[in-house]
């Protein structure tokens, strides 16, 4: 007689979050803050930290002050300068992660190819790269806008012979001393990069397809003294964090209602700056932006400029009109040789969650729904994909703040959809149609009167559509996750949950939401 081994079912998690930056960090901070422990995060790369992780290019930092690109609630008083960089950040997560004990929530070396809807289980299978799969009731995304590096469309590209090499890729093994290096792209990256390698390098040609505007770094290193006030007096950091917020905030007038402001806060600096750092008026031309103050990202750097003015140093204007084994060649005929490579071309801000492929209900695919550019109700929930929220989702990206705090607002807004379920003991949750067509139809209302339209950039799709920027302020987002009402949403519940067994209820509903309690002040404080 053959005895037949019956398999365990394969586990339903409560909830799998995508990313270990900050928004798949702070949504699993929140799911254990609300004593839910059943999550597991799925991570591609073998370290948290996200973006933070992964671009170590010479002079990485931040552009937003340290004590507001900070969780409200893991203040701290160590932050050694105004704009922390790129390993004092990285490792501020790192220790969040630790904290938190989120690191056993944590599968590494698990990219995400798919994930699929079942309706009839209400549940998600993700499936990743080397073919494992989970399961889970809550499906959220956190990979953020700024994961994916976009390489430029240049004939010939693929025969350059010399070291080539994205920015968020750096290659630390590849020696620049004695090189001729030539860097695509002048956005966030390069500005900050270029400055730092220029007196490394041989020969540093920079090649720039539109001229950015910028402002002075205010950057400077805290005193032990005021660390030990933030240290022992932490309300005292509180305010010095909220009047950050608040200058940054209001300046959002001056992207959307107020863009004579402009002229204020961004052109009459960027013109000084230039005028004080570059004395070649040849050079000054080129640097001068052809479109209004805002409508591209306003870059800070205190030295970028003043780069162009060593005598290594050129920024060649004329488009690239194909590579070559040793270098460029530019419109003009002439061929520029190069040893290096380094794209600073930004990342592929407009193809959000790509390239994965998300099936929602009736096998909706989520690029079908996206067709006509990426929308989404406060840029995490889309009609047809129930349980599933985007962290860092269409139209919540910021010109004028930080994304953390916008983070938490929608982190705060999730563990209120998850209450809510729990409370009507509901399988799924859907935003309306009629809900998500009304928000995104204001949104883009909005967005044709800002500053980001009147010319091309990053913000848009290839459509035209501004996908990417949040047109309001940052408390008035707050106001609408934390105090809008759930009513946008329908909740349904089905007479039996499929899967494990060990988690589901004697109702059929999953009992891994039983310890939640009030979700009031998950999203924290300013």
């Amino acid at each position: 007689m053959t005895n037949m081994v019956q398999s365990a079912p394969p586990k339903v998690w409560a909830a799998i979050i995508v990313g270990t930056g900050f928004a798949g960090l702070g949504m699993a901070i929140a799911l254990r803050k609300q004593g839910i422990q059943d999550f597991v995060v799925l991570e591609k790369g073998q370290d948290v930290g996200g973006v933070w992780r992964d671009n170590t290019y010479p002079g990485a930092a931040c552009d937003i002050p340290s004590h507001l690109y900070s969780f409200s609630f893991e203040l701290s008083p160590n932050w050694s300068r105004t704009f922390a960089r790129q390993p004092e950040i990285h490792e501020y997560l790192r220790h969040c992660a630790r904290k938190y004990d989120i690191l056993p929530h944590v599968r590494f070396a698990s990219e995400v190819s798919e994930a699929t809807f079942d309706e009839q289980t209400a549940v998600w299978t993700v499936t990743t790269r080397d073919c494992r799969q989970f399961k889970s009731r809550l499906f959220i995304v956190g990979t953020g806008q700024l994961s994916r590096p976009a390489y430029p469309k240049l004939p010939g590209i693929e025969n350059f012979q010399g070291r080539s090499f994205h920015s968020a890729n750096w290659d630390h093994d590849h020696a620049l001393e004695g090189k001729r290096v030539a860097v695509i792209g002048t956005g966030a990256s390069a500005i900050q990069f270029v400055p730092a390698i220029a007196d490394r390098v041989k020969q540093l040609k920079v090649f720039q397809r539109s001229a950015p505007y910028i402002l002075p770094r205010p950057d400077r290193a805290y005193p032990n003294s005021l660390k030990g006030i933030f240290h022992y007096v932490p309300w005292l950091m509180w305010l010095y964090r909220l009047k950050i917020f608040l200058f940054h905030d209001i300046s959002k007038a001056a992207f959307t209602n107020r863009q004579w402001l402009m002229g204020i806060m961004a052109n009459r600096p960027f013109r000084k700056l230039l005028r004080r750092q570059v004395k070649d008026p040849a050079v000054q031309k080129k640097m001068l932006p052809d479109y209004a103050p805002g409508c591209k990202r306003i870059l800070i750097s205190s030295d970028y400029l003043a780069t162009f003015s060593k005598s290594h140093v050129e920024l060649v204007t004329e488009g690239i009109e194909n590579v070559t084994a040793d270098g460029l060649v530019t419109t003009d005929g002439i061929h520029h040789p190069a040893d290096v490579i380094i794209y600073g071309t930004g990342f592929a801000a407009t193809e959000f969650l790509a390239p994965m492929r998300i099936m929602g209900m009736g096998n909706l695919d989520l690029n079908a729904a996206w067709k006509e550019g990426a929308q989404a109700y406060l840029g995490m929930t889309v009609p047809s994909f129930p349980n599933m929220f985007i962290l860092y989702g269409p139209n919540t990206n910021l010109g004028h703040n930080s994304i953390v705090h916008m983070l938490e607002s929608q982190i705060g807004h999730v563990m209120r959809c998850i209450q809510h379920m729990h409370e009507r003991q509901s399988d799924t949750i859907e935003v309306t149609s009629q809900a998500h067509e009304a928000f995104n139809t204001r949104i883009q209302s909005l967005l044709v009167k800002a500053v980001w339209n009147r010319c091309k950039s990053w913000y848009t799709d290839i459509n035209g559509r501004n996908t990417t920027n949040w047109p309001g302020f940052a408390t008035t987002f707050r106001w609408l996750a934390r105090r809008g009402k759930l009513d946008v949403y329908q909740f349904r519940s089905s007479s039996a949950v499929c899967g494990n067994p060990s988690v589901a209820a004697s109702s059929g509903k999953l009992d891994a939401y039983e310890h939640l309690r009030s979700s009031e002040g998950v999203a924290g404080t300013l």
